[in-house]
């Protein structure tokens, strides 16, 4: 009989059992390697989803058909090459870094998974990128992993500009363990994301290791 508190699930989790599950279903070739190991060859912040978290995302554009999909926050293009590799022919991904040089290190990337074609990285702030691309919607779906501080400001934009059943995901959601911590702003902020996409989406957060938030518009 399973554990009536879900929250003792963690205790099962080990380094060898993350290890054999990331292997037998989320193992890297080539290019994906290339992107997850970037941070470590380009002295960049080692922040991107984890593999497991990567093909979730892969999947989830495959069981949506997705076509037009938004990324907030590309550091070494990781998680855009996922997010493309699921998304249906013809499609196209629009990903936002604010850092110019993590942007190079992404499209250099991209390009080695061979997907230079499926992926547009844009920089500057996602405030200010976000209103430039609404030309292209309305989106299939729209994954946030960028500043925490902006997270209710970015939900409300993907609220307003994804189709209706398109896709909200959030990573970070429990903000490193800090979601419920008064004291700061940023907090605050993705506590609104929260609170913002139950009122506007069926929205679950997953508890991965910092949580990742599921939303399908209505």
């Amino acid at each position: 009989m399973a554990d009536q508190d879900s929250r003792a699930g963690s205790r099962y989790t080990t380094g060898e059992l993350l290890d054999f599950t990331n292997r037998v279903h989320a193992a890297h070739d080539a290019g994906l390697s290339a992107a997850f190991d970037a941070p470590g060859r380009e002295d960049m912040p080692a922040i991107q989803v984890g593999a497991s978290e990567g093909k979730t995302l892969e999947i989830l554009m495959q069981m949506i058909g997705a076509k037009k999909i938004v990324e907030v926050g590309t550091l070494a293009g990781y998680s855009a090459i996922r997010l493309a590799r699921g998304m249906a022919d013809g499609g196209m991904v629009w990903t936002i870094e604010f850092d110019p040089r993590h942007a190079e290190v992404a499209r250099a990337n991209i390009e080695t998974a061979g997907m230079a074609d499926d992926i547009e990285v844009l920089v500057g702030a996602g405030v200010d990128v976000l209103p430039t691309l609404e030309a292209h919607g309305p989106f299939d779906a729209v994954f946030i992993d960028a500043d925490k501080g902006n997270y209710d400001k970015y939900g409300i934009w993907a609220a307003d500009n994804l189709r209706v059943g398109g896709l909200l995901i959030g990573d970070n959601a429990f903000y490193f363990g800090e979601l419920l911590n008064e004291s700061k702003p940023e907090a605050a902020a993705m506590r609104r994301f929260h609170e913002q996409a139950a009122e506007r989406f069926d929205s679950v957060c997953v508890p991965t290791p910092d949580g990742m938030l599921l939303g399908v518009k209505r």
